[in-house]
């Protein structure tokens, strides 16, 4: 395998495995339906990735050789009933009689071997096994010996380690991890014969290195010097985030054909890939390393997390790594966090289609109040694992997963986050208890996009001509669309179209002027001058003339007659008190746009209803939304759910059941964990839709562990849930 990428290598990686963000379709992909992220559950004869269920993690420090008891871990495996593990090997520290030169032994390690020895205990316990190394950092001997392994910043200065000053950081992209990596790789998996490599860390850490290689290799490949600017839109900027997913994809390869040379049926597995798209199309099994919640995030961040992997793996399988410590800045590792926290960010992950991974740092137990909770979260998880091996999502809407928008779009004007509209519409369908699904920009295939009825466009701004075909002959199909601000306004680079790509869809062109931030501006409410009725999507707004605006609007041109039910209200001083009045006290500007096709129908917001929304959280917006969702779904959805407090739904199809999962989101540390304590809501009132042709047999509530004797009318089963503590899960068998 080459170590450096010429132009004619990165352009044709860049192709086939995409650049950061996903730069548009390979033809092939457009309407094919080998294309699509849907693998079968078990990738192949003598594939071992679907089978585990509970992953453990142990990451020894240098100083547990000889101090840490293995046949305590051991045994707590065996008692989490885990049926996978992943062992510290190599990389920083060698925790085997590793005799490739320069890998760095324990200092503790004598003449001991603590990998081989859990390795040869898990295998006696029936359990998978994969080597965890990292390569990220080296010692004053390998700087001495290779100085060109090291990582350098843009002053040509060699990195050291920002949290432990006597290790230096290596380059990602160079020889150290293509030659002497691949070389400990190899004789992991030959002298253990492990089914994997989980490599922590190995991608560039630090920042972008400029050291002899990278700058020798990003010339060859792109005729360019590495640019000196963080700007998305310059293009050397551009063509460097796309050299760098090339450049990992090459070395992911790389670790996999030697991982495989050694044991055809083990492979490299990376901790975090490339992008997205490339994990779907080369991961037999992936692993969302995002352990706990850190500052102001929801829980529901980790089944988005396990929901944007799905996008891509489609039924392959997806470990959910979490930790038992705090997760902030301040890096305390061996720290134990309340049992409410990690049984909540577990559960969102569960009903979330990812399957456990508890990971500890140290085998010596500093603190060891985690151990029990863990141990009944797994217990759990075994006694329900038939319902837990799910096949497909049963969700009716989607929400598009746009890293182009992400990586190549800022925002539409300063102030804008892009990203904020994602947040806000995602928790938007949280509260609403719609259950939904991520869909990926590189996957818009008819056999990924029609299973469901409607697709949500959240400020989905950077979308290819070839991406906006795909959603245009989606609708064509069927299909609705739900679409908000700037979507499909900028090409897959970022850069601003003329129109939006999608302007015969939403029925309105941009006409040159994007607004905001504005203040004290409104929306008015208004009846249908023909009928004198709201429409629809003002359900549950009956008593209020007008409501909020939001912060930034597009200024567009109606191509067509539209319903009006939301009309703007400019925005009006809002100091001195004296001069708080309306100039002008109502308008024709529309500010939502609906069309009904027939079998499809079309929602377009022109404003920024979601950004505003995770902004300011005005419960009028959520209406809006939920509201808009279910006029453009315009079917009834696979589960209701009446009832108190905060949930998330979701709806799953296993071999001979199907489960609806509900996690209870409602308490005052929703938003800012940890949790003190679990607060049960309750009771609940659900319609469920059973899939056609199955007939309901025995039904049960998992966690409570009680049956349900309601026996369903037609295709709809109703039953009542008298209470939710933190995750219950009805289960149906056919």
């Amino acid at each position: 395998m080459p170590h450096r990428l010429s132009r004619r290598d990165f352009l044709q990686v860049a192709t086939t495995a995409g650049a950061f963000g996903s730069l548009g379709f390979a033809p092939a992909q457009l309407g094919s339906p080998q294309s699509g992220p849907n693998p079968p559950a078990v990738p192949g004869p003598g594939g071992w990735f679907d089978r585990p269920m509970r992953w453990v993690q142990l990451t020894l420090v240098e100083n547990d050789p000889g101090r840490f008891d293995p046949a305590f871990w051991l045994d707590y495996f065996r008692r989490l009933h885990a049926d996978a593990a992943t062992l510290s090997a190599g990389g920083i520290v060698a925790y085997y009689p590793t005799k490739v030169p320069l890998h760095h032994r324990s200092a503790w390690l004598g003449d001991s071997d603590p990998f081989g020895t859990l390795v040869a205990g898990c295998r006696a316990l029936g359990m998978q096994v994969v080597a965890r190394t990292d390569p990220h950092a080296v010692r004053d001997e390998v700087k001495t010996a290779h100085p060109d392994w090291i990582s350098v910043a843009a002053d040509g200065t060699p990195r050291r380690h920002w949290a432990n000053r006597d290790l230096w950081v290596t380059c990602a992209l160079g020889p150290y991890n293509f030659d002497f990596m691949d070389r400990v790789n190899r004789e992991i998996v030959s002298m253990y014969r492990v089914d994997g490599i989980f490599a922590n860390r190995w991608a560039p850490q630090g920042g972008d290195c400029y050291c002899v290689h990278c700058r020798e290799n990003f010339l060859a490949a792109t005729g360019r010097e590495l640019p000196r600017t963080n700007d998305p839109h310059d293009p050397g900027r551009r063509a460097f985030l796309e050299w760098r997913v090339a450049r990992l994809t090459e070395l992911w390869k790389h670790w996999d054909t030697a991982v495989r040379a050694a044991n055809p049926d083990a492979r490299f597995i990376p901790n975090g890939p490339p992008d997205f798209k490339t994990a779907g199309e080369l991961a037999q099994i992936q692993f969302a390393d995002y352990q706990a919640r850190r500052g102001v995030t929801p829980p529901w961040a980790n089944g988005r997390r396990a929901k944007e992997y799905r996008s891509v793996m489609g039924r392959r399988p997806i470990g959910g790594i979490f930790s038992v410590g705090l997760e902030e800045p301040y890096r305390w590792k061996d720290s134990v966090q309340s049992e409410p926290e990690v049984r909540l960010w577990v559960a969102e992950g569960t009903a979330n289609g990812m399957r456990p991974w508890v990971t500890k740092f140290s085998g010596v137990l500093h603190d060891p109040r985690w151990v029990p909770a863990v141990e009944r979260i797994y217990e759990w998880h075994f006694r329900h694992e038939r319902y837990l091996r799910n096949e497909t999502p049963l969700a009716r809407v989607a929400l598009l997963h746009s890293e182009q928008t992400a990586t190549y779009h800022a925002g539409a004007a300063a102030g804008d986050r892009a990203g904020d509209h994602v947040l806000g519409m995602y928790h938007a369908l949280i509260e609403a208890r719609v259950p939904f699904e991520l869909v990926h920009e590189a996957y818009l295939t008819p056999e990924r996009l029609d299973a469901f009825k409607l697709l949500i466009l959240a400020n989905a701004a950077a979308l290819s001509d070839a991406q906006c075909r795909a959603i245009r002959d989606y609708v064509g199909r069927g299909g609705s669309v739900l679409a908000t601000f700037a979507s499909s306004l900028f090409d897959e680079q970022g850069r601003r179209r003329d129109d939006f790509g999608l302007a015969d869809l939403f029925g309105v062109s941009f006409d040159g002027r994007i607004d905001g931030p504005m203040q004290n501006s409104y929306l008015s409410l208004d009846a249908d001058p023909r009928s004198g009725r709201r429409h629809a999507v003002l359900d549950g707004l009956e008593d209020a003339p007008r409501i909020i605006n939001g912060v930034f609007r597009v200024g567009v041109r109606p191509a067509m007659d539209f319903p009006s039910p939301l009309t703007l209200v400019p925005s009006y001083p809002d100091l001195p008190m004296e001069d708080v009045y309306p100039r002008v006290a109502h308008t024709e500007t529309r500010e939502l746009y609906l069309r009904d096709l027939g079998r499809s129908r079309v929602v377009y917001f022109p404003w920024d209803v979601d950004r505003t929304f995770w902004d300011v959280m005005c419960v009028d917006h959520l209406r809006l939304l939920r509201n808009a969702v279910v006029w453009a779904a315009n079917e009834p959805p696979p589960v209701q759910v009446d009832g108190p407090g905060v949930l998330d739904v979701t709806v799953w199809r296993q071999r001979s059941s199907m489960t609806v999962h509900l996690v209870n989101l409602t308490n005052p540390m929703m938003m800012k964990g940890p949790l003190r304590e679990t607060i049960p809501v309750g009771p609940f009132r659900l319609r469920i839709r059973l899939p056609p042709g199955t007939r309901a047999g025995k039904v049960q509530l998992l966690t409570a562990g009680t049956s349900v004797t309601e026996r369903p009318a037609g295709d709809v089963l109703t039953l009542t849930v008298p209470s939710v503590e933190l995750h219950e899960v009805i289960a149906i068998d056919f």
